[in-house]
């Protein structure tokens, strides 16, 4: 409800809430006024004085008319907050709090905490924003710090402030310097996220969202809930965060509850919270000896609070404890939260027990979000029934009744809308809204299947069902749409490297993508923003934010002083430099972050960047692509075919990504003239550095219309150039030649590579040194690597002087034979490796059987040593005799069909070894892999004519 409220009326809301504050802490100085609506004679005031007899440790407590604003203060305005925290979110409490607008001052102003920082090439200083470190003490502990400043509060309120107006304007007055300190010694919220005593309390009742609250993960506004945002001249708001913290609640508060939900400061904040305020409302029937001391709000007007410092701290049993009370107070109170903390963790162990024991299937996560909503119910209810209870009573009694009813039946359905909450459907519903944004971007016509719905008013599965039924949707629009929602995960910190193939599995399970095809789209990610997969830089949803708002802020600058392009130095940059300067400053900015904004806004100046990191790539994989054609390696062909093949693939994609760069460079550049001098340039470059790769695609694919004919010029005249390796490298260059493709994340090309120079560290110059294959081996050893990797490696660290034959490595050698199979070549590598697990070696003598005409076939049959033939046996009982080569397959057809072999094969010669491959692994690569499933069906469809042909001849 309220993120979605322009900023202007917020902010004049804020300043309104803010005045009033002041005034009521004005009045605790001076208020000669509201005393005598409390006078006893005042028949017509509600709050005027009972003169009833309130007991407090067995005595009648004095009392004389008073001003109102503690009662106020204590009575309305602490339980309003409470009640808006839940109920509408902290979405609405932090867009108005008085507190967090006067921590904003010195941002307003101009001046806050920065640091110096200076380039050691470039000598440039540049100045930024303070920010707490998230591993500095204060990053590390700030809840423990925020709770410990609500417990002092909570017992200063019982002990000096309750009543006594002097010390309570001092402590207000107090916190408001110490906020408007902390906003100048860091940036963003940092008082709200690091100090404020009350975020302990909005966590408690406002994660994962209050009743009323939006939901982030799927709104389609780039300013969601109560973000840091400002509002320009020409009445559009932007986004003003600074990433002080992340995750950060003002972003997206169900994804930080859902990331700290196992944190250990998380349940006992939690628990300790109940225990916390259970003790500190119990204290005054301790204290008083009745209820009557706290229901009647006269601890509230207490003239003498301070005198009671030294006085018995309880009264129990109509007995007086002599403990003076500055010593029971904080005693009890933390005596209650510990017992609170340790009674939540008893409770949260016994249901996990209790759902392990019955079998329930209920996650631990579950379980604790389930029981932190019972803990938030309760205690917001028991809060009620003393908080602001003093002006409720001043109700009619049917007024009581409907606030009461009210308060219950709000908090009900607060606890109804949380309870079916989990991480799971929040993630799911992350990824629904993520690939709806994909879905619109290929602009398709779904307004025949939307039944006059918006695709935004489309729940979880309903995005889903309609992706699948999309006639338009094909498979390579789907490859598109997962692509995008892969690169946005990457490029917010959602999900990196790592950890994305787990993070995005119920997308592509929906969707159908392998987790080969995810490997995929990461390749080609890598090659076209080589950024998103850097493990250096650490991306976050909130780092993305404050990058988006200075790039939004920097265009609307460069617009006002019609500059076209920021990063050309033929124009002066000193009229902007003061307004860049404090851009810097404001979202805190380094150079990196201003490196990477700058390409942003200058594409042409972007995409040149990206397509020079790309050309530096290519001498790399022509050296390690001409070490493969080394004599010295010749006699291990089949492993070296999967790695020409893969380097192969990455510069056809690398180039691919280039020319698709030159094309944009024509539309982007400010200049036509000098969009098409650096497209010539970068042309130039890739015809010179990759001529073969470029020539296969100019020929097999229409750039030649893409492309302006000065370009092609450029390329087309390099076409000629034959593919040779003209240089010999010794063994010893060879060797660091090939090393780089061990850091490829590709594990089949990690293992071929680690196979072959184990071959070579035994040839040549490399033959005179220790084995350094063994310790680059070692390194590898790793659980969490491939089982073809371990298998390899394993091997490799038992070999005791020189490195074993192919046929010493089982995994690795069905996987290579499988690859440079026609009807395995193109399969991904984990599909190859997974099947390569499943398949074994048979051996045949000269003349033996392999398969009978009339046998069940069960396994498909791959040639891959000695000679082996087909027997037709035709319908006219003629037979026909047809040879095998070697990565042939035998019996394809009947393994499709599930059928009986219709022939005879028979081997040849001294040793002829088969691989078999399961007829179920075979079909469940059909199933799951629809590339393979395609492929096949052409294979088998050109041997059909083939054959077809072969008897029309006869």
């Amino acid at each position: 409800m309220f993120a979605q409220l322009p900023e202007r009326r917020m902010h004049v809301v804020r300043w309104i809430l803010t005045i009033a504050w002041l005034l009521i802490i004005a009045s605790l100085f001076y208020d000669p006024w509201t005393p005598v609506l409390t006078e006893p004679d005042r028949s017509w005031s509600p709050l005027r004085l009972s003169g009833s007899c309130i007991l407090v440790q067995g005595k009648c407590l004095v009392e004389q008319p008073y001003p109102l604003a503690t009662t106020l203060f204590w009575g309305a305005i602490v339980p309003a907050s409470i009640f808006i925290l839940l109920v509408f979110g902290h979405e609405a409490w932090r867009r108005i709090c008085p507190l967090s607008f006067l921590s904003q001052i010195p941002r307003a102003l101009g001046k806050q905490r920065q640091f110096k920082r200076e380039n050691p090439n470039t000598g440039k200083v540049r100045y930024e924003l303070a920010k707490v470190k998230p591993d500095s003490w204060l990053g590390k502990n700030y809840p423990y710090v925020q709770f410990g400043w609500l417990f002092v509060g909570l017992c200063g309120r019982i002990l000096f402030f309750n009543a006594d107006r002097l010390v309570l304007a001092l402590w207000l007055l107090f916190t408001i310097a110490a906020a408007i300190a902390v906003g100048y010694l860091y940036g963003g919220k940092s008082w709200c996220n690091y100090f404020c005593p009350m975020a302990p309390v909005q966590q408690i009742y406002s994660e994962p969202g209050g009743l009323f609250n939006s939901k982030a993960h799927i709104s389609d506004t780039s300013i969601t809930q109560s973000m840091c945002r400002v509002v320009l001249p020409d009445g559009k708001e932007q986004s003003a965060c600074v990433a002080c913290q992340n995750p950060c609640i003002d972003i997206d508060s169900e994804r930080a509850y859902w990331d700290g939900l196992n944190k250990p400061e998380v349940s006992w904040l939690r628990y300790g919270y109940v225990g916390l305020v259970i003790g500190y409302f119990g204290y005054y029937y301790l204290y008083a000896g009745s209820w009557d001391y706290y229901m009647s709000g006269a601890w509230a007007r207490q003239t003498d609070q301070l005198s009671t410092l030294l006085s018995p701290g309880f009264y129990i049993f109509g007995q007086a404890i002599n403990i003076p009370k500055i010593v029971a107070v904080p005693l009890t109170l933390g005596i209650s939260t510990a017992i609170g903390d340790r009674v939540g963790r008893s409770i949260e162990r016994w249901a996990k027990s209790y759902s392990r024991k019955r079998d329930l299937k209920r996650s631990p996560d579950i379980i604790r979000h389930r029981i932190f909503t019972l803990s938030t119910f309760f205690i917001f209810n028991f809060f009620f029934i003393f908080g602001g209870r003093p002006l409720v009573q001043l109700m009619p009694i049917w007024g009581q009744y409907i606030y009461e009813l009210a308060l219950v039946l709000l908090s009900t359905l607060w606890v109804y809308k949380t309870w079916r909450l989990s991480s799971d459907l929040y993630a799911r519903e992350n990824l629904a809204s993520r690939f709806r944004k994909q879905l619109e971007k290929l602009k398709l016509n779904l307004y025949p299947y939307l039944e006059g719905r918006s695709l935004s008013e489309l729940n979880t599965h309903e995005v889903y069902i309609l992706a699948k039924v999309l006639p338009g949707f094909t498979r390579e629009k789907r490859h598109t749409a997962y692509k995008g929602v892969v690169r946005e995960a990457l490029e917010e910190g959602y999900a990196n490297y790592s950890s994305s193939l787990e993070v995005l599995q119920q997308l592509r399970q929906e969707l159908g993508i392998t987790n080969d095809e995810h490997r995929e789209v990461l390749e080609e990610l890598g090659i076209e923003d080589p950024e998103l997969l850097n493990p250096d830089r650490q991306r976050s949803l909130e780092n993305q934010i404050r990058l988006t708002g200075y790039r939004k802020s920097l265009e609307r600058l460069m617009r006002l002083q019609r500059q076209p392009d920021l990063t050309n130095t033929d124009l002066p940059l000193a009229p902007n430099s003061v307004e860049i300067d404090a851009l810097r400053r404001q979202y805190s900015i380094n150079s990196q972050d201003e490196d990477w904004i700058l390409s942003g806004i200058s594409p042409e100046s972007g995409s040149l960047r990206r397509a020079e990191f790309l050309l530096a790539q290519l001498p790399d994989l022509i050296t390690c692509y001409r070490g493969l054609h080394q004599p010295v390696l010749s006699e291990h062909q089949a492993v070296l075919t999967l790695l020409k093949s893969s380097i192969h693939n990455k510069k056809e994609l690398i180039v691919r990504t280039i020319l698709e760069i030159i094309v944009s460079i024509k539309d982007d550049a400010p200049s036509e003239r000098l969009s098409r001098q650096a497209a010539i340039s970068v042309a130039q470059q890739l015809g010179d550095l990759a001529p073969v790769v470029l020539l296969e695609l100019l020929e097999s694919e229409n750039w030649q219309a893409r492309l302006h004919p000065d370009i092609l010029a450029k390329l087309i005249p390099l076409q000629a150039i034959e593919n040779t390796c003209p240089i010999d490298y010794s063994s010893e260059q060879t060797f660091s030649s090939l090393t780089p493709l061990l850091a490829d994340r590709n594990p089949l090309i990690q293992t071929a590579c680690l196979y072959i120079i184990a071959q070579l560290d035994l040839v040549g110059e490399a033959s005179m040194k220790e084995n350094r294959t063994q310790t680059i081996a070692s390194n590898y050893l790793d659980l969490h690597s491939s089982s073809l990797l371990q298998e390899t490696t394993k091997i490799i660290l038992s070999a005791s002087k020189e490195c074993p034959p192919l046929t010493k490595f089982p995994l690795l050698e069905k996987v290579v034979y499988l690859f440079n199979s026609d009807f395995f070549h193109q399969i991904h590598s984990e599909t190859l490796i997974a099947l390569s697990e499943r398949a074994e070696f048979r051996s045949f003598a000269d003349n033996e059987v392999i398969t009978e005409a009339g046998d069940t076939c069960r396994e498909l049959l791959l040639l891959i040593e000695g000679n082996a033939q087909i027997i037709f046996h035709l319908p006219n009982k003629e037979v026909r005799v047809e040879q095998l080569k070697l990565g042939q397959t035998l019996d394809e057809l009947e393994v499709l069909a599930h059928s009986d072999s219709q022939n005879t094969i028979v081997a040849q010669g001294a040793l002829t070894r088969i691989l078999a491959v399961p007829v179920t692994a075979f079909d469940n690569l059909l199933d799951r892999d629809r590339d393979f499933a395609r492929r096949v069906l052409e294979l088998e469809s050109r041997q059909l004519q083939r054959f077809m042909r072969s008897l029309q001849t006869m």
